[in-house]
């Protein structure tokens, strides 16, 4: 995959890809100067086979992980590349796996094959990012480096980029939450979540993510915010039989993650209006995603749900 860094960058990798009326994937928030055939704003949104009609000869998706996983099926159903702008730090960008949600953001599929063409970074799209949107997202990319350095099929390629990026999450992230307008603070805070999703790319998820995918899934809740909650214990219930990785993690990142997640104000489940009751179900769910199954420790059921009653 390309990889470039500046706006400016975004109209040479078009055409050093060939895409010459790509269309573009953004809410309207967002003006690039391309030449888009079309425009799609339902972001996120689950009219994929209506929006890959119009795809053109690509697809530029803008924005955050459910922009550019709508991008991603977009790209695969109509079998064109793509081309992601982050504009937060989740990482979608480095994986041919997608999630579609409507535009309630309640999961209704997924999939893969997804043509990764390029991702162009632009710090300055990040400027304005909200606090829990910053924090969220970058957790995410944090939850992506530890995963990196102990799910099944871990590598030294996965392993190099992940400590890189818990480095530069867990310097970064404070700063910006001080100085949200930072643009240095951001330029590396987006450098470690790059860092991160090359981990992810090169890796597999593991089970703080697949907790994180059944609840968002369920509820509708931020993907960022979940693993934010969920990273913490996934460590503790890892350390038993990857405690050179979650140490390295740890010692990479400098700081508590707890602490981290705070941040944001993540704290507890249920400040997000998830029922106790619905927690043996959400169990249930996580260990029959990929994730749990790559994790490093088995886990049943019963574990997730003591888990997930940890975080309650």
């Amino acid at each position: 995959m390309i990889v470039r860094w500046g706006l400016g960058e975004l109209s040479p990798v078009l055409a050093e890809l060939g895409i010459e009326r790509p269309l573009l994937v953004a809410s309207p928030r967002w003006r690039l100067d391309i030449d888009a055939a079309t425009r799609w704003t339902e972001v996120p949104s689950d009219r994929v086979a209506e929006a890959a009609e119009r795809a053109g000869d690509g697809v530029v998706a803008v924005g955050g992980g459910s922009a550019i996983d709508l991008g991603k099926a977009i790209s695969a159903e109509a079998d064109v590349p793509l081309v992601s702008v982050p504009t937060t730090y989740a990482g979608a960008e480095w994986t041919t796996y997608f999630g579609i949600r409507d535009p309630e953001r309640k999961m209704k599929g997924g999939g893969a094959g997804a043509h990764l063409g390029a991702a162009v970074y632009e710090p300055e799209l990040t400027l304005n990012l909200p606090r829990a949107e910053t924090v969220g997202t970058a957790m995410n990319a944090l939850a992506h480096c530890a995963e990196a350095m102990y799910a099944e099929g871990h590598n030294a390629a996965g392993d190099a980029h992940a400590v890189q990026g818990a480095s530069l999450i867990g310097e970064w992230l404070p700063r910006v939450v001080e100085e949200p307008h930072d643009l240095r603070a951001r330029t590396k805070l987006l450098e470690g979540a790059m860092h991160a999703g090359a981990a992810l790319g090169a890796s597999m998820l593991a089970l703080g993510h697949a907790m994180a995918q059944a609840l968002g899934g369920r509820y509708g809740l931020p993907h960022g915010a979940m693993n934010a909650l969920t990273l913490p214990e996934a460590l503790r219930f890892n350390e038993e039989v990857a405690p050179d990785a979650v140490r390295r993690f740890r010692e990479e990142v400098g700081a508590d993650v707890e602490e981290l997640a705070a941040l944001g104000g993540f704290e507890r489940l249920r400040d997000f209006g998830v029922p106790e009751a619905d927690l043996p179900e959400v169990a249930a769910a996580t260990v029959q995603r990929a994730g749990a199954k790559a994790n490093p420790r088995p886990a049943s059921a019963a574990d997730v749900e003591q888990l997930l009653h940890n975080i309650y």
